[in-house]
């Protein structure tokens, strides 16, 4: 059988009732021989590798310039953390700007109180949690965040 790649395979459908015999035979040569589609296989799984690391490079260098505009700390945690942590908050506090800012009913001086709170927290753990998080729940958020290194500074509490 010629398959749609131009190779020549033979194949055994004997295992096939005798009805749906020329109907699966027309269907394999729609489609690639399967050394042909491993090898289409094993290079698509490459470039998608190749584009996500290309992604996340343009977002942690988003998060980058992002973070020294606005004046962010440095994040706090494991090494293999500190980028994810970076990109997560970014993503995180560009929702909530525009969720609360420019969709909402905030003003640039509520959003620089908010943003300072952001500012106090540095763990990197703290954001990748909250990565899925709506922008607008940021506020809630922050303040969850600010009780608990209360209750950390404080065990009594």
């Amino acid at each position: 059988m010629d398959h749609a790649c131009f190779h020549r395979v033979d194949h055994d459908l004997s295992h096939r009732p005798a009805d749906q015999r020329a109907g699966f035979a027309r269907w394999l040569a729609s489609k690639d021989c399967s050394v042909c589609w491993k090898a289409k296989r094993d290079t698509d799984s490459e470039s998608k590798e190749e584009w996500l690391a290309a992604k996340r490079a343009a977002e942690q260098e988003a998060a980058a310039v992002w973070a020294k505009q606005f004046d962010m700390p440095e994040l706090e945690g494991p090494e293999k953390a500190l980028g994810w942590g970076e990109r997560s908050r970014h993503q995180l506090m560009t929702a909530g700007h525009t969720a609360l800012v420019v969709e909402g009913t905030w003003d640039e001086a509520d959003w620089a109180e908010l943003e300072e709170q952001a500012r106090s927290v540095t763990r990197a753990r703290w954001w990748i949690d909250q990565r899925e998080a709506e922008g607008a729940d940021l506020v809630e958020l922050l303040e969850a965040a600010g009780e608990d290194d209360r209750c950390a500074e404080n065990p009594f509490r």
